[in-house]
């Protein structure tokens, strides 16, 4: 049949194309009803999109943990993606400083110095978007906004459900304000055809996903409120549970992963007791339970008073009345907290959790990338700047800390800025990793250094934040600009994605061996670049800046 499609480029719809699609495949039986997709473009994949995973949060359930599906007759159709949850505006809560500040949490944790708040709530900002640049026209490109909004999509390349594929649940970033399952970088087609069901999600962002405020703790029964994101995860985690089995996919082989703040809530989901074995791996590309850097997570308390001044700002007299507002008017002037210590969800700091190895036994897969710091825009501060913010962040580590990243003119600020912010999110990375290896799972660290192709004339900003999504989803090899060196890469990476989701070990034939973490000393991280091997040696003196670093902090809370 044919299927029109809406070419749009910058915003202005410029051409409409027919494209020839193959029929559909037979309808799936879910628990709340069937549901029909469609054949991806190479007839291998089936594909299902905007399939409902809870009930609408709307109304009296704004602002409460998500309830199950209402139960349908007949077939669904699941060929268009559902809507993005809220989002954009002034009330997202962003986080300052990109993914290295408190994710969603509008604080300045885990910055860096020279990290200036101009460049405060950019991912947030760029929700909708690829690496700060427009995203493409189609499928995706420009769903409507709603707070129904808890949908995902699945792309399925198994035959049958006796197939029992591994299944990959991806969770999007952008700030825990902005994104959405259904961009188009998060296709998932070319990925699935290495052999997993992958699956994107949508969770509620801003303030409908993450405000705590009095009056919701005593109503919820737990004397917390707030995650209200993290609980859509776990509510679409548990539906995969369910009914991953109708796509061939293998419930008893769940790993999850994702990038940014979506990384930032995998870290959430494996320190949180409620999340316990809804899944047996995790992928985190560039971030960790801290953001990208270090710091303590905001309190309930700290939470709820933030969100008490801004409701009574609103000039509303309780949560109820609050209910009643307009979505848009919610999302203008109020700002979500960010994952939270909310006492059931996260109990404690998950610094604690993962230092006493209290958190989920699950496999572990993550890293960052080389240039991270360049994708948020970084007004340099003065070298008279860095140097202040250093010594101010760092106490008697100052000159120590100055020794590594000096500031002796603001060009060598500017540097070490980069650099640091650079080192500290791949230190945070790395304590992750060495934390699964001590529960004895298996752990495995990765450093991303490739420098994606660019249109003629385009700034470079190097193997920038978000740079390595294009390579795991296998569509960097696309661009115009791509080489053989991209095509190898991202062919490589999504092997060693799904080895792992598979297995528990990234390693398969005719890649370069990757080897596991296992502690400090022998832990090596595998450069994903122009080449691909294991990193030589380690800077243990940058790293050590970092453990002092956390010591002190640990010790003050």
């Amino acid at each position: 049949m044919k299927r029109l499609a809406l070419l749009a480029i910058s915003g202005s719809v410029l051409a409409v194309a027919a494209v020839v699609t193959a029929a559909g495949p037979e309808p799936v039986r879910l628990e709340s009803g069937m549901v029909s997709g469609t054949i991806g473009s190479s007839g291998d994949v089936r594909i299902f999109r905007g399939v409902p995973y809870a009930a609408p949060p709307v109304g009296a359930w704004r602002w409460k943990a998500p309830q199950p599906v209402a139960k349908w007759e007949g077939v669904r159709a699941a060929t268009e993606y559902g809507a993005r949850c809220m989002q954009g505006g002034g009330g997202g809560g962003a986080a300052r400083g990109g993914a290295g500040g408190r994710q969603g949490g509008g604080g300045r944790r885990g910055a860096a110095p020279g990290d200036q708040p101009a460049a405060a709530g950019r991912e947030g900002a760029r929700a909708g978007r690829q690496g700060g640049q427009a995203a493409p026209a189609g499928i995706g490109a420009q769903q409507p906004t709603s707070e129904d909004c808890l949908f995902l999509n699945v792309w399925a390349p198994a035959r049958a459900a006796s197939e029992r594929l591994p299944v990959m649940v991806w969770i999007h970033g952008a700030g825990l304000t902005g994104g959405s399952g259904s961009e188009p970088r998060y296709n998932g087609e070319e990925l699935s055809k290495k052999g997993a069901v992958v699956i994107t999600i949508n969770y509620r962002l801003g303030p409908f996903g993450w405000l705590a405020h009095p009056e919701l703790s005593r109503e919820s029964g737990q004397r917390g409120s707030g995650n209200y994101g993290m609980m859509d995860s776990i509510a679409a985690l548990q539906w995969v549970q369910r009914n991953a089995a109708a796509f061939g996919g293998d419930p008893r082989r769940v790993t999850i992963f994702g990038e940014s703040a979506g990384a930032f809530l995998i870290a959430g989901l494996v320190g949180s007791p409620e999340a316990k074995g809804l899944f047996e791996r995790a992928i985190a590309e560039s971030g960790a339970w801290m953001g990208m850097g270090m710091g303590a997570m905001r309190t309930l308390a700290q939470a709820e008073e933030a969100g008490a001044k801004a409701v009574t700002a609103m000039n509303v007299s309780s949560i109820a009345d609050l209910r009643t507002k307009p979505a848009e008017d919610i999302q203008r002037d109020l700002r979500g907290a960010g994952l939270i210590v909310d006492g059931k969800y996260v109990p404690e700091d998950l610094s604690v959790t993962f230092a006493r190895g209290k958190q989920n036994a699950v496999d572990l897969l993550v890293g960052s990338n080389k240039d991270e710091g360049t994708f948020f825009g970084r007004q340099t501060a003065t070298a008279e700047q860095f140097t202040t913010q250093a010594k101010q962040r760092f106490g008697e580590l100052g000159d120590a800390f100055l020794k590594l990243y000096p500031a002796g003119s603001d060009t060598e600020a500017a540097a070490s800025s980069l650099a640091s912010f650079r080192d500290e999110a791949n230190w945070h990375m790395r304590i992750w990793a060495e934390a699964q290896a001590r529960i004895r799972k298996k752990a495995y660290l990765y450093f991303f250094t490739r420098e994606p192709p660019l249109a003629p004339g385009a700034p470079s900003r190097g193997a920038t934040h978000t740079a390595e999504i294009a390579y795991v989803f296998r569509q960097a090899g696309a661009t115009p600009q791509a080489t053989d060196v991209d095509r190898k890469l991202e062919d490589a990476m999504a092997a060693y994605w799904v080895n792992f989701a598979a297995t528990g070990d990234p390693n398969g034939k005719g890649l370069p061996a990757w080897p596991m973490v296992k502690d400090r000393n022998s832990g090596r991280a595998m450069v994903l670049g122009d080449k691909i091997e294991a990193e030589p040696s380690l800077d243990t003196a940058r790293l050590s800046i970092y453990d002092q670093a956390y010591a002190r902090l640990r010790a003050g809370n």
